[in-house]
């Protein structure tokens, strides 16, 4: 029978390496004279630290060398079991919550979802607006390892493909010869961007602790404000461009910048094939949401229209979820279209969520070789990138993925629709959980929130944002009688 104590034992100092994230906003509480919630951080941490440092005197006799599918339980482990440690502060400061809403709305922040279950954000206390805010920052850390670390076990990740990609001295599928070595890569360029990205909020008009929770959220991807009107509480155009040119940025993949860093060269972004095509869809969305809103008189004058319609679209697309108006009530091909696109646009390697960008390039590249061969069923005409080959395992995993992404999609959201939800609202639900879009349409459009919908109804699209941050198959081999034996 497959033992769990060497994955708890792991687990345990995860949980113990948590705990001192609640001194970040305890440091925000003393700093903005809001001591009184001084003794709520302190205990959150307490309980913490404790429950870790119990489970790992409780498994130090079982370390030893984790395998691959260790590895899908302790990533499944992290993200199941922290938001329960991070919900805690809000059960105690977040007035009529219940257990649900909290671990629901921790779960959005840990997996960069930004679907939130709170109404009267503007009132409740910095520290806790602060906390929300973190946990995206944090949850984009460990998207990072896990991009680098676990995925790749499953064939999920970008590794095999940009392997394939990458010319000369770049090959090793690392690109370091340690993992850890890789992580700290990335983190520095995510903490690099992150220092530009909260002092440009600053310059933008933004209070201190207005630039570091939306820097928080802007690079995490998750989309999390202080207050109930997003980014439009600050009516300003100035913080606009700013979330406008940090989205983008942190839709990228994380990877490339960190080879642009090693090599010394701009060629690794210019000649990336899956980052042209991020680029290229999001400008030709910019320019067509510009065009249905001019004709439509929605936004009549030109500069507002490219305004509005480049920060939604950029929000949406890479899977932030700010709003600045309701775009709901725009003509209704936009809101579709800004749901669409949050479904694939972020690139592997990003903080955003959805399909990726890689996926959609293979898939296109699949079917015209599909088509190709019906004309000359004998050719030899395999899908490439950057001029290699494509693997066959990368192909199947990529195919396997996107099988069960429709599967997944679609069985929840019949399970939305058999509580008694319109299907308007069922459907963009359960898209914008497992994309880790964060709005939806109708009920749970950018107007309005997740408090509207029943607690069996979060316990779904929680587990929707689980699926969809771990990538589907991360969460269901879990359910294999295969994963359990020995």
């Amino acid at each position: 029978m497959y033992s769990l104590l060497p994955v708890l034992a792991v687990f345990a100092r995860i949980l113990v390496a948590f705990s001192p994230a609640f001194f970040v906003p305890l440091g925000w509480a003393l700093a903005l004279d809001a001591s009184e919630h001084a003794l709520l951080w302190e205990v959150c941490f307490g309980l913490t630290l404790g429950s870790g440092l119990l489970l790992w005197a409780l498994t130090r006799k079982h370390r030893r060398e984790l395998q691959p599918r260790d590895g899908f339980l302790l990533v499944n482990m992290v993200w199941l079991v922290l938001p329960a440690y991070a919900a805690l502060p809000l059960m105690y400061t977040v007035p009529d919550i219940t257990w649900i809403k909290a671990y629901f709305e921790a779960m959005s922040a840990l997996t960069a979802t930004g679907a939130t279950a709170l109404s009267g954000l503007d009132s409740l206390p910095v520290s806790i607006n602060i906390w929300r805010c973190f946990l995206q920052y944090l949850g984009g850390l460990g998207i990072m390892l896990l991009v680098v670390a676990v995925l790749p076990m499953l064939g999920l990740g970008g590794f095999q493909v940009y392997k394939a990609e990458t010319p000369g001295p770049m090959k090793d599928s690392k690109f370091t010869p340690r993992i850890a070595e890789t992580a700290r890569g990335l983190w520095a360029v995510y903490f690099a961007f992150s220092l530009a990205c909260f002092l440009a909020y600053r310059w933008a008009g933004m209070s201190w602790a207005d630039a570091f929770m939306h820097m928080c959220s802007t690079m995490g991807l998750g989309g999390f404000s202080s207050h109930d009107a997003s980014i439009g509480y600050f009516n300003s155009p100035a913080v606009e461009w700013v979330a406008i040119v940090f989205m983008a940025l942190a839709g990228i993949n994380f990877l490339r910048y960190f080879i642009v860093l090693r090599s010394r060269s701009l060629r690794p972004l210019l000649h990336d094939r899956e980052i042209s095509n991020y680029v290229g869809v999001l400008v030709g969305s910019v320019v067509l949401v510009v065009v249905l809103l001019m004709v439509h008189e929605v936004h009549p004058d030109l500069g507002e229209a490219i305004r509005i319609s480049a920060f939604h679209v950029v929000s949406l697309a890479t899977t932030t979820g700010y709003a600045s108006t309701d775009y709901a009530a725009w003509p209704v091909f936009v809101p579709i279209l800004l749901l669409f696109l949050g479904s694939f646009v972020s690139c592997a390697g990003s903080t955003g969520g959805g399909i990726k960008m890689i996926r959609m390039v293979l898939l296109i590249k699949q079917a015209r070789r599909e088509l190709v061969r019906i004309v000359h069923p004998r050719v030899v005409n395999p899908v490439t990138l950057g001029g290699a080959v494509v693997p066959i395992s990368v192909m199947t995993a990529t195919f396997g993925f996107m099988l069960i992404y429709g599967a997944a999609t679609m069985g929840l959201t019949f399970i939305m629709l058999l509580t008694g939800l319109d299907l308007v609202t069922a459907f963009s639900a359960v898209v914008a959980t497992v994309n880790n879009i964060g709005p939806g349409l109708g009920l749970v459009g950018p107007s309005s929130n997740y408090g509207v919908l029943t607690e069996f109804q979060l316990w779904v699209l929680t587990f929707a944002m689980l699926l969809g941050r771990l990538e589907l198959l991360s969460v269901l081999v879990l359910l294999t009688s295969q994963f359990w034996r020995k």
